[in-house]
């Protein structure tokens, strides 16, 4: 066997292939795997329970906390590992809590108002949305600002603010707009709650009234609730019926923004098409109908309750990190116009159907 020349041949004496894979251009950097949802939600979860925490322990709206939390974590968003999952926090687990938020209401809940208190609920609303609107304008704010401001004052604050924004979307609404909103939102009904029972006995209501006041005028769904009862039992049992029956008007209100805001393209759509509602829009309509007509378990429905607010904590904080902090400054004390014009209009007509036509 004859002796090999190792520096005769090529690369003989490459044993492990740098001078080859270095000449020939081989070497390829590993593609990082992506990180998933797992980061991002991961973010998001952790400071909604923080958020649960502070609020059980100092009794503050957690909904607020969430948004205080988010807004100091949003430099967060700015790792791209993070965004996947911030993403899905913001935009799945809210469509999630709607829909369990149907579990707490019932058609007969609406037909126990009788129509002159339900005509009254739905004045209330109306000038509500409309005083918002007039507010953003006068404000030099987007009309979409004032629809989102209104439509989350008159149905049930911030979970309705979440579900229109859905529907608004962020290329008509920015998300530092949005996050004002629901700061205003947020501080508007931990006020009301606060105010609004010791108004009623100041005015000298009875118990009908002052449930109607605390569920048509007072925005959070837990908190019109909490009124009530800082009234009387009657009080609150009527103003969780009337609270209900706003939350129960959710789908049809976002079906009407949804005309009026169809997606963008050269050839909108027929009127008919734009009343088409979000799948989980029309879940909630599913879950509320099932839950009129079968006799759902009250632990079915009180931990529907909670996983409801707790994916809507998640979804709103989560919301909050992606939002800019420089956008949020610029927009300064007009963002608070609507939702602080359209809280007064919603107090002053109720007060007035309480006057004039709930005895």
């Amino acid at each position: 066997m004859s002796k090999s020349d190792w520096d005769a041949l090529p690369y003989g004496g490459d044993l492990y292939g740098e001078i080859y894979i270095a000449e020939h251009g081989r070497i390829q950097a590993a593609a990082p795997e992506s990180p998933g949802l797992f980061p991002g939600l991961a973010a998001a979860c952790v400071a909604s329970a923080a958020a649960g925490w502070l609020s059980d322990h100092y009794h503050f709206p957690v909904i607020l906390l969430g948004l205080l939390i988010g807004l100091s974590l949003n430099f967060i968003s700015g790792d791209e590992r993070t965004q996947r999952g911030l993403d899905f926090a913001g935009r799945t687990c809210l469509r999630l809590g709607i829909v369990a938020l149907g579990l707490q209401v019932t058609f007969r809940q609406i037909a126990v108002l009788g129509p002159a208190t339900f005509i009254c609920l739905l004045l209330v609303m109306s000038l509500t949305i409309a005083a918002a609107w007039a507010g953003a304008k006068l404000s030099g704010l987007s009309s979409w600002t004032g629809i989102l401001a209104g439509g989350a004052t008159a149905i049930c604050g911030a979970s309705a603010a979440l579900a229109i924004y859905g529907i608004i979307g962020r290329e008509r609404l920015g998300q530092a707009q949005f996050a004002l909103t629901l700061v205003g939102i947020s501080l508007a009904s931990a006020a009301a709650m606060s105010t609004y029972p010791v108004l009623a006995h100041e005015l000298g209501l009875n118990d009908h009234q002052a449930g109607f006041l605390m569920g048509a005028s007072i925005h959070d769904v837990a908190q019109a609730i909490g009124g009530g009862y800082a009234f009387s039992d009657v009080a609150g049992s009527n103003a969780t019926i009337v609270k209900l029956s706003r939350v129960a008007l959710l789908a049809p209100v976002v079906a009407l923004i949804g005309l009026f805001a169809p997606a963008g393209n050269d050839q909108p759509p027929q009127w008919w098409r734009r009343l088409a509602l979000p799948w989980f829009i029309l879940a909630f309509v599913g879950v509320v109908a099932v839950n009129s007509l079968v006799s759902v378990p009250q632990a079915l429905t009180g931990g529907s309750l909670v996983v409801s607010k707790g994916l809507l904590l998640v979804a709103v904080t989560a919301t909050a990190m992606r939002t800019q902090l420089d956008l949020l400054l610029k927009a300064g004390w007009r963002g608070f116009v609507p939702v602080t014009v359209s809280t007064a209009t919603s107090l002053a007509a109720t007060l007035t159907c309480v006057t004039f036509v709930i005895r």
